[in-house]
C-alpha cells in the first residue's frame, strides 16, 4: 500500500501465505480449506455468486478510478459496463451453477438494479480517491509467512482520515456485530498501518449491495483498536499452527454445505 511500490500479488500467492479469505475459509470448514487450498482439488462447479460479485467489483472499480481522475461516470455508462462484463464472465466460467430460481438473465437484471441503487444512494462526497484494487503484504513477528490481500478502495476524507473500503454483494444486510468483528476489516486496518498510513486515523467501511427483493445499497463504517488487533493475531496464529499440523476439521452441519463446491469430495472423505 506504499503508494510508490505495490507487491506483486500474483507472485506472493505462489508462496506460503495467509489472507483474510484463507483464514475465513479455514474457520468456516477445515476440510473444504484442505480440498481447495492444500490438495488443490478442482471445484465441482463455479458459484454464480462469485462470478456476479467479481463483475460488480469491476464496475465499481471503473467508477472510482474515474472519480480519481476528476470525472463522474454516468448511471447509463455504469449499467452498460455491467451489461458487457456479465455475459462475458458467464461464458468464461467453468461449470457455472446458478441457485434455484436464478439464471443469466435474472442476474443481469439484478446487477443493473443493484448498481442503480448504488449510484442513486452513494453519498455525494468530496473524498479523494487515492487508489483502487490495492495489493498489500505485511508480516507479523508471530507468523512465519506474510498476510496478503487486495483492498478495493482507499480514500481520504475532508478531515484527512483514511477510509479503507471493501465492496460486498450480499443476500442480506450486515449486523453491527458482523461489521465490528469482521476479521477482514481488522486485517485491512493492520495492512494500512504497516504500509505507509500509520500516522493517519483509519476508518473502515463496507459498501454493501444487497440482493433483496428491492435491491438496496448500504454503507457500514467501523474502526479497530489495539485490542482488536491482538485478538486477530492470536486467532491467526492458531489457524496457521493448525494448518501446519494438518488439522482440517469438517464443519458439515451448516447452511453453507448445500452450496459447497467440494460436496462430493466431502461425502467420499466421510465414506472412506
Amino acid at each position: 500500500m506504499n503508494q510508490n511500490h505495490h507487491p506483486n500479488i500474483h507472485a506472493l500467492r505462489q508462496q506460503p501465505h495467509l489472507s483474510a479469505s484463507a483464514i475465513e475459509d479455514y474457520l468456516d470448514c477445515g476440510l473444504a480449506y484442505r480440498f481447495g487450498r492444500v490438495d488443490r482439488v478442482t471445484p465441482e462447479y463455479t458459484s454464480e455468486a462469485l462470478v456476479f460479485g467479481s463483475c460488480v467489483h469491476k464496475v465499481l472499480e471503473t467508477f472510482h478510478q474515474a472519480k480519481r481522475r476528476g470525472h463522474r461516470v454516468t448511471q447509463e455508462a455504469l449499467l452498460r459496463q455491467f451489461e458487457s462484463e456479465w455475459p462475458l464472465a458467464v461464458s468464461q466460467a467453468a461449470n457455472l451453477q446458478f441457485k434455484e430460481g436464478e439464471n443469466e438473465q435474472s442476474l443481469l437484471a439484478k446487477g443493473k438494479d443493484l448498481l442503480t441503487a448504488y449510484y442513486q444512494n452513494l453519498p455525494q462526497d468530496s473524498f479523494q480517491v487515492l487508489e483502487t484494487e490495492v495489493p498489500f503484504s505485511f508480516t507479523l513477528e508471530e507468523l512465519p509467512v506474510p498476510i496478503i490481500g487486495i483492498i478495493d478502495l482507499i480514500e481520504v476524507d475532508d478531515g484527512g482520515n483514511l477510509i479503507v473500503t471493501d465492496f460486498k454483494t450480499s443476500s442480506r444486510a450486515y449486523t453491527r456485530e458482523e461489521i465490528d468483528q469482521s476479521l477482514q476489516l481488522t486485517l485491512y486496518h493492520m495492512a494500512a498501518q504497516r504500509n505507509g498510513f500509520g500516522s493517519k486515523e483509519i476508518l473502515l467501511r463496507f459498501d454493501c449491495l444487497i440482493k433483496t427483493k428491492i435491491p438496496k445499497f448500504e454503507q457500514y463504517y467501523t474502526i479497530r483498536t489495539a485490542g482488536d488487533e491482538r485478538r486477530a493475531i492470536k486467532k491467526i496464529q492458531h489457524v496457521w499452527n493448525a494448518i501446519q499440523q494438518g488439522v482440517f476439521v469438517p464443519h458439515d452441519n451448516t447452511w453453507k454445505c448445500k452450496y459447497c463446491s467440494f460436496k462430493q469430495h466431502c461425502d467420499r472423505w466421510f465414506a472412506e
